[in-house]
């Protein structure tokens, strides 16, 4: 009879566990909201990316508006498989923190703007002071989708002022892009007063006399503004090129409106550039009354120290147990030498006083 071979035994070891397959999450979860624009207005319903763009097809007008919230690369595909997306541009739009540029594939612009956002704060504090985040811009001739990465500077309102402004969105889905890149803008402006507010009152602390200056809060406010112009400065060539170059696909209008953008954006890298410049002199500043509050300190230690040691000198003198020494026998020896000790102090410290080491 065949001998049945031993069951294998698992004990004392892990089964490995099978890997769950990818539920991919609805496209409809990232969407924040979509509509179909005709003649200027918002035709009424909700649309899902494809109906949107069936519904544009039936019409053969209008365009479609998509905003998208961190959609992830299948929500993604599933609207580029929708609008003819170019895989190397979606692949920025679901990547976070992209350097802001302009791409153009065919009929399509692809416009990268990175946001700013401020954050209120101690003035002392070593704490976060500007947020950053994205927002990408997609504009065919009959579709306009926005991928936003950041809880901040949503554009629930710039939609709204679009669809309060039907002159304005019957230039299409140029109207949209101007109107971001706008609302994009004007959030820079603000900050950017913001951080100013912060730099006028540092300066005004690091003047104030005898106050004391913390100089990692001026470095973490330099490095704030160092971010802030990373997100900001690199933004002025695509704005440049959207107002400029006459062969993009965007209205003639809608270019001259993006020259008033470009104009506010070349307004704030300016001011921005001359808050480096002067965190630079307020660094040079408190570092130079750091080193006179540490030569005064130092001129108070070496005074009290002049003084100590006097006594400490004639108490030594005096102990060193000689027998023929001045006054040593005499009955007014002791307190003549406190006398010439409480004298030589006093005078010393009237004489620091005088010259304001004490």
């Amino acid at each position: 009879m065949p001998s049945i071979p031993p069951r294998p035994s698992f004990r004392g070891k892990a089964r490995a566990a099978a890997p769950r397959p990818h539920i991919p999450v609805p496209t409809a979860r990232a969407v924040v909201d979509c509509a179909v624009y005709l003649n200027g207005k918002r035709l009424p319903g909700r649309f899902s990316a494809a109906d949107a763009m069936a519904e544009v097809g039936n019409r053969g007008a209008g365009f479609v508006w998509v905003g998208l919230h961190d959609p992830d690369e299948y929500q993604m595909a599933d609207i580029a498989k929708t609008f003819d997306l170019h895989p190397l541009a979606v692949e920025d739009a679901v990547k976070a923190h992209q350097r802001p540029k302009l791409e153009r594939y065919d009929d399509t612009l692809f416009l990268v703007l990175r946001t700013v956002s401020y954050v209120p704060h101690e003035m002392h504090s070593v704490s976060e002071i500007v947020e950053t985040g994205d927002i990408m811009v997609f504009t065919g001739p009959n579709f306009a989708v926005t991928v936003r990465h950041g809880e901040h500077t949503g554009l629930a309102g710039v939609r709204n002022e679009l669809e309060n402004n039907p002159e304005q969105l019957m230039f299409g889905p140029g109207a949209v892009l101007h109107a971001v890149a706008d609302h994009v803008v004007d959030s820079y402006i603000e900050v950017a007063q913001s951080v100013e507010n912060d730099i006028e009152e540092m300066e005004e602390e690091i003047f104030t006399p005898r106050n004391q200056v913390t100089i990692e809060s001026i470095y973490q406010l330099k490095r704030e503004v160092v971010e802030l112009r990373r997100a900001v400065n690199p933004l002025a060539i695509p704005l440049q090129l959207l107002a400029n170059k006459p062969d993009l696909p965007l209205p003639m209008e809608i270019r001259r409106y993006m020259r008033d953008v470009a104009d506010h954006h070349t307004s704030v890298a300016e001011r921005i550039t001359d808050f480096d410049d002067s965190l630079s002199a307020l660094i040079s500043a408190a570092l130079a009354k750091i080193a006179v509050q540490q030569n005064t300190d130092m001129r108070k230690i070496s005074s009290w120290v002049a003084i100590a040691a006097v006594p400490t000198m004639i108490a030594g003198i005096y102990g060193m147990n000689f027998d023929h020494m001045p006054e040593l026998r005499q009955v007014w020896g002791y307190p003549l030498v406190l006398i010439v000790i409480a004298t030589i102090c006093i005078s010393l410290f009237v004489t620091f006083r005088r010259n304001n080491w004490l």
